[in-house]
């Protein structure tokens, strides 16, 4: 049985980190890796917010590198659901390092689509999005543009 729907608000998370030694590349750059493990956990806590259990990845749909980040930048990563089908939801991360007075300059989009499973590992039907915000349908359409691509 399917729950109700939920606004996409309801799915939204803030992650943050900050870059150490250890999370550099060679060219002393934020390894490109690290990024993506945060960004995959972010997508698992906004899917898991979104629809109350287990999650695992599906996919990563798109992700866009833009701009470097380097050792001490503050990172936080944004997450929420964009469109869900019968047991998956597409879930959007963005990146920023964000400067001590506040302001964010972004450095990574990405797309994941996460499956709610079972204590067993099987995919179980998730609950609808509810986008309220023309903002938010259209992130919706979007996303939904994106499915029937994958297909």
């Amino acid at each position: 049985m399917i729950s109700v729907g939920k606004r996409v608000s309801e799915s939204r998370v803030e992650q943050i980190q900050l870059i150490r030694p250890v999370h550099m590349n060679g060219a002393r750059r934020l390894f490109g890796g690290q990024l993506m493990e945060w960004i995959d956990v972010a997508a698992a806590l906004s899917a898991r917010r979104h629809c109350r259990c287990e999650v695992t990845t599906a996919c990563v749909d798109r992700l866009q590198f833009l701009q470097p980040a380097y050792e001490d930048d503050t990172v936080v990563l944004t997450a929420h659901v964009t469109y869900t089908g019968r047991t998956s939801m597409e879930v959007r991360v963005d990146s920023y390092v964000e400067a001590l007075d506040g302001s964010r300059r972004l450095i990574n989009t990405a797309y994941l689509i996460m499956v709610a499973v079972d204590k067993n590992g099987t995919p179980i039907l998730v609950p609808p999005v509810l986008p309220e915000t023309e903002e938010e349908k259209a992130e919706y359409a979007a996303g939904k543009a994106r499915r029937e691509a994958r297909k």
